[in-house]
């Protein structure tokens, strides 16, 4: 039995492509921190296919052990697809930065992103039909004012991702590795991005897409040959190639 495991899970981007793989008929290992919220998307992913298993594993991926315990619970499943979609978010200019809430964010969008990618990939890499796909942000091709330091997170996700999908053709390998760069979304990232309890994007944003559109997105560059899904300056989605120069020395 094969399976799709989706990090962040419990709400946002990942909470839609769990149901948007289901609706695919893939089996979902859902992973986050809140578990009555992994319980609420499991219970409508059966209500969407009641034949497909779904398993609930919660973890902190802020805290860099756990990257390798979720990983080591999982081997003993047939894992066809891994999503590494949770992500953290800090929007403040430099010196006005929280940094234990940065501390967080560079080990959630960098360290553990890294340690499972690099495990998958390890273990994975000659396995025909597997994909890893990391979520980026269109923030990580472009810098914003008082979001430097998520954005510099992000550059490292797409420079990694697209670095690894060229090093495993260059080795002939058959897992694919891809990064899907959203740009605003609605989700609850943004409020937690800047500590508020709640953000109205329909009165503060001219243009955003909602979760369920990312998802969709999320799916297009599932079945595309391309490694890089992004949102442009005018919100259209486009599939390509690698955006970053590659050097290659192999």
């Amino acid at each position: 039995m094969k399976y799709t495991v989706i990090t962040g899970a419990s709400s946002g981007i990942g909470y839609e492509t769990a149901l948007a793989f289901a609706s695919r008929g893939k089996n979902l290992i859902i992973v986050a921190r809140r578990l009555d919220k992994l319980e609420e998307l499991k219970s409508k992913i059966q209500g969407i296919n009641s034949d497909l298993d779904v398993v609930i594993l919660t973890s902190d991926l802020s805290v860099t052990d756990q990257a390798y315990t979720l990983y080591n619970d999982l081997k003993e499943y047939q894992i066809e697809t891994w999503i590494n979609n949770a992500g953290l978010g800090e929007s403040s200019f430099v010196v006005d930065q929280n940094l234990d809430k940065v501390e967080a964010m560079l080990r959630v969008n960098i360290e553990t992103l890294t340690i499972l990618s690099t495990l998958y990939a390890h273990d994975h890499a000659d396995i025909e039909g597997t994909q890893l796909i990391n979520v980026s942000s269109a923030l990580g091709y472009a810098v914003a004012v008082s979001s430097v330091t998520y954005s510099a997170t992000k550059y490292y996700v797409s420079a990694f991702t697209e670095g690894l999908a060229k090093e495993l053709e260059l080795k002939g390998a058959k897992l694919k590795a891809k990064v899907l760069a959203p740009a605003i979304t609605e989700t609850e990232f943004a409020k937690k991005s800047i500590d508020a309890e709640e953000f109205d994007f329909k009165a503060n944003m001219p243009k955003y897409h909602t979760a369920k559109q990312m998802a969709g997105f999320m799916v297009d560059l599932y079945d595309s040959n391309e490694v890089v899904g992004i949102v442009d300056q005018n919100y259209n989605f486009n599939l390509r190639q690698s955006i970053y120069p590659i050097i290659s020395e192999f």
